[in-house]
C-alpha cells in the first residue's frame, strides 16, 4: 500500500477505532439487568460487568497514553483492539459472571485509545487536515455512544447477551484489520517512561475500594473483611501518592493540586462522574423492571437503550452551547447552574416515574447539566496551570473521572443491594429512588462546591480560541462516559499562530510526513 493511500485512509480508520471505544460504552449500563436474567444473579452482583470496566478504563487510560506516546503507538493502539476483542469474545462465550467480569475488565482497556486515535491523525497528517479531523474523531466518540445504545440493545434482544458480545468482538476484529497496514508509527523514537509501580498502586487500591462499596451490603458493613479492604485501600492509595510525588515521571501529576482551580475542577468531576453513573445505572435497570413488580416499565434492552439517545443528543447540543451559556449564566454560574440541572432532573425521576416518558425527559435534562458542565471544567483547569502543565492537568481529569464514574457503578450496587428483599434478584422500588435522591445530593454538592470554593472564576478579557475548542471537545467525550484527550499540539487557525500548550516532548507540530514503517 503506497504512502499516499494509507494518508487518504488514515482518518476513516481511526473513526472505526473510534467507534470500538463506542462500542465497549454501548455494551455496558443497558445490559446490566439482562446480565442479571441470563446469569441468574441479583441486579447488584451484574453491576460488576459495569463496574469493572470503568475501573480498567481508570488504569489503563494513563498507561496506554504512556505506552503511546514513542515509537510504538501503532502497536500500543493494535494492542489495545486485540484486547478488547479477546474481552469481548471471552464475554460472549462466560459461563459465569466472574468469567463475564473478567471479559468485561478487558474490554476496559480500550477506553484508552481515543487519545491514541486523535495523537495518530495530529502526527501524520497535513497541517490544514488536523483540526477537521480531530473534530471528526471526538463526535464520532460521542455520537457513536449515542448510536451504540440502541444498537447494542436491538442485538441484545434479539441474539441474546452473547450475541452483544460478539458483535462487540467482530466489530473489534474489523478494527484491528483496517489499522494495522494503515496507521503509522509515531514520528518521535522515545516517550515518556512508564511508571508501573504507580500503575500497580492505583490499581490495587481502587480494586480494594471498589470491592469493599460494592460488596459492603452483602458482607456486612461493619465486618473485618469490609472494613480491612477500606484500611487498605486508604494505605495503598496514600503509597501510591507519595510515589508520584517522588518518582520523575509520575503516571499522574498529583502535585497539579496545588492550583484551587484544579482542585475544584477535578473534585466537581469526581462527584459529577459518580452521579452520572450512578442516574445511567438507576434509570436502565428501572425502565427494564418487569411492571408486575408494582413499578418500573417492563422495557427490553432497546427500550432502555433509546432511553438514553437524548441523553447522548443533549450532552452534545449542551456543549456546543456553552459560549451561549457562559454569556448568559455568567462565568462563575456555568458550572454550579450545570449541576443544579443535573440534580433537578435526577430529583424529578424520583419523585415522578409512572410514565415511560418521564424517563426520555429525565435523561435529556441530565445531558443539558452535564454538557454544560463538562465544557466548563476543562477551560478552568487549562486557565488555571501553566502551559507546560496543560497536558499533565488535562491526563489528571480525564484519570479523576473515571474514577468517579467505576465508583459510582459501585455505589449504585451498593444502594440497589441494600434495597433488595432477601431471596429476590430485583431491589425495591426504594433502592432506585434512593440511588437517584443520593445523585441528585451530590450534584447539589458540587455545585455549591463551585460557587464557594476558590478558582472557580476565570480572569476576565477575551477567551483564548484554544480554550474554547478544548471545552467542546471534552464535552463531546464526555457523552455516554467518554473522557477527555490529553492534547498535544493543535493545528493553527489561519488568524493565529501554532501554540505549544500541551506539547509534548519530540512532538512534530504540523508534519505531514509519512513516519516509516
Amino acid at each position: 500500500m503506497s504512502a499516499a493511500t494509507r494518508l487518504r485512509l488514515l482518518v476513516p480508520v481511526l473513526f472505526l477505532v473510534t467507534c470500538v471505544v463506542a462500542v465497549i460504552s454501548a455494551l455496558g449500563a443497558p445490559l446490566v439487568p439482562l446480565v442479571s436474567r441470563e446469569m441468574g444473579v441479583s441486579l447488584s452482583d451484574a453491576q460488576w460487568s459495569l463496574t469493572a470496566t470503568l475501573l480498567m478504563g481508570a488504569v489503563s487510560a494513563p498507561i496506554m497514553g504512556r505506552l503511546g506516546d514513542g515509537r510504538w503507538r501503532r502497536e500500543a493502539i493494535a494492542g489495545g483492539v486485540v484486547v478488547v476483542l479477546i474481552g469481548c469474545a471471552l464475554a460472549a462465550v462466560a459461563p459465569s459472571l466472574p468469567v463475564l467480569v473478567v471479559g468485561r475488565t478487558l474490554q476496559g482497556v480500550g477506553l484508552g485509545l481515543v487519545p491514541l486515535a486523535m495523537a495518530a491523525a495530529r502526527d501524520a497528517l497535513p497541517t490544514h487536515r488536523v483540526a477537521p479531523a480531530i473534530a471528526l474523531l471526538s463526535v464520532a466518540a460521542a455520537a457513536g455512544v449515542g448510536a451504540g445504545y440502541p444498537i447494542s440493545g436491538l442485538i441484545a434482544e434479539h441474539a441474546g447477551l452473547s450475541g452483544a458480545y460478539w458483535f462487540g468482538a467482530a466489530f473489534s476484529a474489523l478494527a484491528l484489520a483496517a489499522l494495522l497496514p494503515v496507521v503509522p508509527r509515531a514520528g518521535r523514537t522515545t516517550g515518556v517512561p512508564l511508571d508501573g509501580r504507580g500503575a500497580a498502586l492505583l490499581s490495587a487500591g481502587l480494586v480494594a475500594l471498589l470491592l469493599g462499596i460494592g460488596q459492603g451490603e452483602a458482607w456486612g458493613w461493619t465486618s473485618a473483611v469490609i472494613l480491612s479492604l477500606f484500611a487498605t485501600a486508604a494505605v495503598i492509595i496514600g503509597a501510591w501518592v507519595v510515589v508520584q510525588l517522588r518518582v520523575p515521571s509520575p503516571l499522574i501529576e498529583v502535585r497539579l493540586l496545588r492550583h484551587p482551580a484544579v482542585l475544584t475542577g477535578n473534585v466537581s468531576a469526581f462527584v459529577l462522574g459518580a452521579a452520572m453513573y450512578l442516574f445511567l445505572s438507576a434509570m436502565t435497570a428501572f425502565v427494564q423492571t418487569p411492571t408486575d413488580a408494582g413499578f418500573g416499565f417492563g422495557g427490553s434492552v432497546l427500550t432502555a437503550g433509546l432511553c438514553l439517545v437524548p441523553f447522548s443528543a443533549t450532552t452534545l447540543a449542551a456543549s456546543r452551547s456553552l459560549p451561549w451559556a457562559t454569556r448568559v449564566l455568567t462565568p462563575r454560574g456555568v458550572l454550579p447552574a450545570g449541576c443544579l440541572i443535573v440534580a433537578g432532573g435526577g430529583a424529578f425521576f424520583a419523585l415522578e416515574h409512572t410514565h415511560l416518558w418521564e424517563a426520555f425527559v429525565t435523561m435529556a435534562v441530565v445531558g443539558v447539566g452535564l454538557g454544560w458542565t463538562f465544557a466548563a471544567i476543562p477551560g478552568l483547569i487549562v486557565r488555571a496551570v501553566p502551559a507546560a502543565e496543560t497536558g499533565s492537568a488535562m491526563g489528571f481529569y480525564q484519570v479523576v473521572r473515571y474514577i468517579g464514574f467505576s465508583i459510582g457503578s459501585a455505589v449504585a450496587a451498593a444502594v440497589l443491594a441494600a434495597h433488595t428483599p432477601a431471596g429476590a434478584a430485583l431491589p425495591g422500588e426504594s433502592g432506585y429512588v434512593t440511588a437517584l435522591a443520593l445523585g441528585a445530593g451530590l450534584c447539589v454538592a458540587a455545585g455549591l462546591m463551585a460557587w464557594l470554593l476558590p478558582g472557580s472564576q476565570r480572569a476576565p478579557g477575551p477567551e483564548p480560541e484554544e480554550v474554547r475548542e478544548l471545552e467542546v471537545e471534552d464535552a463531546e467525550l464526555a457523552t455516554g462516559g467518554l473522557v477527555g484527550v490529553t492534547r498535544g499540539p493543535r493545528a493553527p487557525s489561519p488568524s493565529r499562530p501554532r501554540r505549544s500548550r500541551g506539547d509534548g516532548p519530540g512532538s512534530r507540530p504540523g508534519s505531514s510526513a509519512w513516519p516509516a514503517r
